[in-house]
Formats: C-alpha cells, structure tokens, sequence
C-alpha cells in the first residue's frame, strides 16, 4: 500500500473534502476567538515588537486568526511571524488568503519553505538566538520522526512566559485509536503518524512542563465509506487510514476490520441515517 504522504496533491484533495465534512476548522477558529485572547494578551506585554512563530502553517486559515487576535490584544506592537511550511502549493494559499485579509499591515511575514526538522537545522547552523513570544503547531506533529525532540526544540525557542499552541488528534477520540489499531500496518516508517495528544500529555507530565488543555469536539460524516465505488466514500477513507486507494489496495481481511471499527457505536454515531465519526481534536498550550 502506498501511503497518502508520498502523494501531496492526493493527500491535499482529501484533506480539503474532510473540512468541508466536519467542523474541524469552525471548532478551531472558536477557539482562537474565544479561548485565546486571553492567553495571547498576557504575552509581551508593552513590547514594541512580538516574535510569532507557525511551524507547518499550512494555508494559513488559523494562523492569520491568531494572528488577528493577537493584534487587537497588542494594537500598538509590530509583529515579526515566521512562517515554517515545506509545502509551495500550501505557500501560495497563504498569500492568496493574506492577500484578501485586512487589517495585518503590522505584520512582516518571513516565508521558510522547510520542514519543521529542516527549519529547526537551519536554526541551529545560523546560531540564532532570537526568541519567540508564540509558536502554532497545528495538525503536523503527525509528520516528524520524533514529536518529543520537535516538541522540546521549539519550546527552547520561546521567550519567557512565551506559549506554544500544538493541536491534534485527542488520544481518546475513535480517528486517533484508528490509527494506533492499525499503525503496523498503514502507517509510514519515519513518521510519527499515530501520535496523539495522550502521547503528548504523558510527554509534558514526565518532563514537569505545564500545560492547559482544551477539547475541541469535530464529528466527520463518513456515510459514503460503506457504499463501494462512492468516489467521496473511498477518498475519506483514504484520508482515514492515510493510504492511497485503500479501499483498493488494503487485503480484504484489513479492509473489513476498518469498516467494521469505523462503524462500531464507541466511534461513530447515527443520527438522520447519517454516520458520523469520531476526530475531535484537542488544543494544549504549553509553557516556556
């Protein structure tokens, strides 16, 4: 089987189709508005400039809300935000969305077309000793060797009372224990594709570094999984199990025992005869 991450645009389309089937994205942005100002007004206070940081940022949907939030906590200060993305595809959505939002003249983007390790190298061999005042993290954890290591690399990068904000997966949620299930089987070597937020919790607690955390509750309607031949059905479903064509590739035995777990009552919920599926995220914001 071929994973979804060696194909980007495969990966892309699929993605895009999860967004428009859950409320991951509305569940993150209520959150950017609702949870965080509060945390971003007690960063920097009275700085002339703030250091902002997104490490695999993306399109930059939820990073031009915090950045926007942030702005009307600090409207007086300048912000320098450093963009860490290896996608060019994902770079040019970003700038087609900043092109279209107002309000952010303050703001100097730095682009850095690299990997979260690439950039992290790159930082290392330059002797940078600038610091952050906060660093997004969203969704790409899943896309390092070791989270562990990332995760205590760019905490070294923070300012004093400096935050990261890192989202994925929630441990208990049905998508994440999916793909602990199945990870010997679907998951690609070199990446840490099964890692969720319990992982991360245990992370933090053994190393005494605080944290908050927040559950953001997204269910994704994955009906069409059970109709063989439905395009929208096995493009979830390649978006699930991460693999190209499963529904295709996957041995037959493999291919049941994930239909059977996605539909199992403790993952997913019928409601108007619709299925929905379990892939909450959570939020945790992690101390300097």
């Amino acid at each position: 089987m071929e994973s979804l991450l060696d194909d980007y645009s495969k990966y892309l389309s699929v993605y895009e189709m999860l967004l428009a089937n859950s409320a991951e994205h509305r569940c993150m942005k209520e959150f950017v508005h609702t949870k965080l100002p509060e945390v971003l007004a007690s960063i920097g206070k009275g700085e002339p400039t703030l250091n902002m940081m997104g490490v695999g940022s993306g399109s930059g949907e939820i990073e031009l809300e915090i950045l926007k939030v942030m702005h009307e906590k600090h409207p007086d200060a300048k912000v320098n935000n450093e963009v860490v993305e290896p996608s060019e595809c994902m770079l040019k959505k970003y700038n087609a969305l900043l092109s279209k939002t107002p309000g952010l003249e303050h703001v100097t983007f730095h682009w850095n077309k690299m990997t979260a390790t690439e950039f992290e190298n790159d930082w290392k061999k330059n002797n940078s000793d600038r610091k952050m005042h906060f660093i997004n993290m969203i969704q790409m954890l899943y896309y390092v060797e070791d989270p562990e290591a990332t995760i205590s690399f760019y905490r070294s990068l923070l300012q004093k009372g400096g935050k990261i904000l890192l989202i994925l997966l929630a441990g208990e949620t049905a998508w994440a224990r999916l793909i602990k299930k199945f990870q010997d089987q679907i998951c690609k070597k070199g990446f840490a594709q099964s890692v969720n937020t319990s992982d991360i919790k245990r992370f933090l607690e053994s190393k005494n570094i605080p944290y908050q955390n927040y559950k953001l509750r997204s269910l994704t309607d994955i009906t069409e999984c059970f109709t063989p031949g439905d395009l929208k059905g096995d493009r979830l479903l390649d978006l699930l199990t991460e693999v190209v064509e499963f529904r295709k590739t996957a041995s037959p035995k493999l291919r049941d025992e994930v239909l059977e777990f996605l539909k199992q009552p403790e993952n997913s919920q019928t409601v108007n005869g619709r299925i929905l599926f379990d892939c909450s995220t959570e939020a945790l914001l992690i101390d300097a």
